[in-house]
Order: C-alpha cells, then sequence, then structure tokens
C-alpha cells in the first residue's frame, strides 16, 4: 500500500518562472595559501549542488507557493523529457 500526498492547491497562489543558473567562483585565503571555489546560485539566494547543474544544465523553473511557504526547483530539461 503506497503513502500518496494530496493538496487542493489554488493555482493563483503558486508563482512560477523561469531562471537560469549562475557560477559564482570565490576565493579564500586561509594561512597564506588561496583557495578557489565555485557553486551555483538562482534569484533568492537558492543556492545548487554542482552535480545538479551538471546533469540539468543551467535552466530551472523555480515555483514559489506563498501560502505554504515552499519553494520547488524543477530542471526544465527534466520537465521537457518528460
Amino acid at each position: 500500500m503506497a503513502c500518496v500526498n494530496t493538496y487542493s492547491v489554488d493555482v493563483m497562489s503558486i508563482m512560477r518562472r523561469t531562471a537560469t543558473a549562475r557560477k559564482v567562483i570565490g576565493k579564500k585565503v586561509v594561512k597564506g595559501k588561496v583557495y578557489t571555489y565555485e557553486y551555483f546560485t538562482l534569484p533568492l539566494n537558492l543556492y545548487l549542488p554542482k552535480n545538479m547543474v551538471e546533469k540539468w544544465g543551467t535552466e530551472f523553473i523555480v515555483e514559489r507557493d506563498e501560502d505554504r511557504g515552499i519553494i520547488t526547483i524543477k530542471a526544465k530539461k527534466a520537465l521537457e523529457g518528460a
């Protein structure tokens, strides 16, 4: 027996938009040694794992549900393939 969550959601309360991941390269100096790192971010300061961007690309759909306080990030390629 599978547990299925169902929600009655008013479509008007969900804000949906497309966003492009931006690559950020940072530098940090620790005890005289310079370390560089990179990460990916979306608007609203949402951070993405590097492997997610490598697998699905940089185009994402961000759904923001104001009533429930939930932000959902979906890869655009995953939705096109389904």
